[in-house]
């Protein structure tokens, strides 16, 4: 029988089992690519992945099953959501097949020789990644990619270049069945940002001890030859730092730290702000992302491309092209003055952070927050007092009803009243929908001109944008 990091010299056939998710979907269109016959299964295939993949060539099959294996690929890559007792899964350990996980599959095939770039973190893996993947696209470095999130400038979340370097999106969620470390241990990066530990993942991590153990192991992997570029206002990654002799970069705003914001100001459309390396002047930078945390986000990818020889003007012309990411923070549309916007913030942090990027750009209206609670750690009660203080400087809040509660414990779910009842509490317009057309038809009723209706999800939250804005 075969076993797992079997990767033969010969291969020419891959299936990919669950191939419908944003990196699995990603790694078989490298792979089709690259030369290779691809096929894939999913239990839901449906557009756009399933159009994506049938345009790039990829054959897909419905459902899992073990006739989908019958074709004998050389190799299978089996995605982080596939149980053992898959039948596609079981299929290929009776037949003796070859078969790996999805970041082994990614380093075999793309990283191969090239320098990989990682960026790993609780909050800002994929803004960061992306600003990064850019600077050195615009440099002419002509790099590769793997990010969690589809980059506007490029209308996707991979590429394949010719360059010497490859950007990866380093998740700390697990591999796959047989193999239950972070997917980021399996790479050996060249220069790695590490933006912020903090526990998330509640189906995969017991608490934050657990998290911290994770991304102690990836910390204790580096050699002197590599570079560690760490935030310096997270005191979990003072802790994991602490006594070690790697090379570490800091960034941020503390006295000391390699490269510092020293001083911003917000200019809608253009977030702004300086920067210095060791003391001395770096450089002045504007990007049309909102908020604090990104500029902390832009400058981890400046000191990263700083790494790579990259100058501090291109850095600055990159960072003026970059359109941004989708679902960061991502204007929808906008109707008779209202402004729908779009993003992925889920963890309290990132809720929080969010809110408060977005309301200097939008200081005349109200700021109407919508809230989905819909993953695995925020529909258990683990943030329930947390995402209390999450809101505070919206104008109004709408949450909804956890869509997928029943996956949940019922001793630990999480309470929207609850939620709602705190803010009132606090004196806040605060109100509890159980669906979505609820918040459609209120949001749609109340929202004036200047308003700005900020939805937050790490799900499709039942196409609420397009319909909110076709109501208005």
């Amino acid at each position: 029988m075969s076993a797992a990091n079997s990767i033969p010299d010969n291969v020419k056939s891959i299936h990919l089992i669950a191939v419908c998710g944003t990196g699995m979907g990603a790694l078989a269109c490298m792979l089709k690519d690259l030369g290779y016959a691809v096929t894939g299964s999913d239990a839901n295939v449906y557009p756009p992945m399933s159009t994506f993949l049938l345009g790039k060539g990829v054959s897909i099959f419905k459902g899992f099953d073990a006739q989908n294996l019958e074709y004998g690929p050389d190799l299978v890559v089996v995605g982080n959501a596939v149980r053992k007792d898959n039948p596609e899964a079981e299929k290929m350990r009776e037949m003796g097949l070859n078969f790996c996980s999805m970041p082994q599959a990614l380093n075999h095939f793309v990283v191969a020789d090239k320098k990989s770039l990682l960026v790993t973190g609780t909050h800002g893996k994929t803004t960061t990644s992306s600003m990064l993947a850019w600077i050195l696209y615009v440099a002419g470095l002509d790099p590769s990619f793997m990010i969690g999130g589809i980059l506007l400038d490029f209308d996707g979340n991979y590429r394949l270049g010719n360059g010497g370097y490859v950007v990866i999106e380093g998740d700390e969620y697990d591999t796959a069945f047989f193999d239950k470390q972070s997917k980021f241990l399996h790479f050996d990066p060249y220069v790695a940002i590490l933006t912020s530990v903090e526990f998330d993942h509640a189906d995969i991590f017991n608490d934050l001890a657990h998290v911290k153990k994770a991304f102690g192991r990836f910390i204790n992997k580096f050699s002197d030859q590599k570079t560690l570029i760490a935030y310096d206002q997270d005191e979990n990654i003072d802790d994991l730092l602490a006594g070690k002799s790697i090379n570490t970069q800091r960034y941020g705003q503390r006295l000391g730290s390699q490269w510092r914001i020293e001083s911003a100001y917000v200019k809608p459309p253009w977030n702004c702000f300086n920067v210095s390396q060791n003391g001395q002047m770096f450089g002045e930078f504007k990007i049309r992302l909102p908020g604090a945390h990104n500029r902390f986000n832009a400058l981890a990818a400046i000191a990263a491309a700083w790494q790579l020889g990259i100058s501090s003007d291109v850095i600055a012309k990159a960072f003026e092209t970059f359109t941004g990411v989708k679902r960061r923070q991502e204007v929808r549309g906008v109707k008779n003055s209202v402004t729908v916007i779009d993003d992925f913030a889920h963890h309290p942090t990132a809720v929080k952070e969010t809110i408060k990027a977005i309301r200097p750009f939008y200081p005349d209206g109200h700021l109407i927050a919508v809230f989905e609670p819909r993953t695995n750690t925020s529909m258990r009660d683990i943030f329930q007092d947390e995402y209390a203080k999450a809101f505070d400087l919206a104008d109004r809040v709408c949450i909804r009803k956890p869509p997928l509660l029943e996956k949940i414990p019922e001793n630990c779910r999480f309470s929207s009243e609850k939620l709602v009842e705190d803010l009132k509490i606090k004196g806040m317009d605060a109100a509890y929908f159980p669906d979505t057309d609820a918040i459609i038809d209120f949001v749609g009723a109340s929202a004036q001109a200047g308003d700005v209706v900020l939805v937050m999800s790490n799900g499709g939250f039942d196409n609420i944008h397009e319909r909110l804005l076709e109501i208005l």
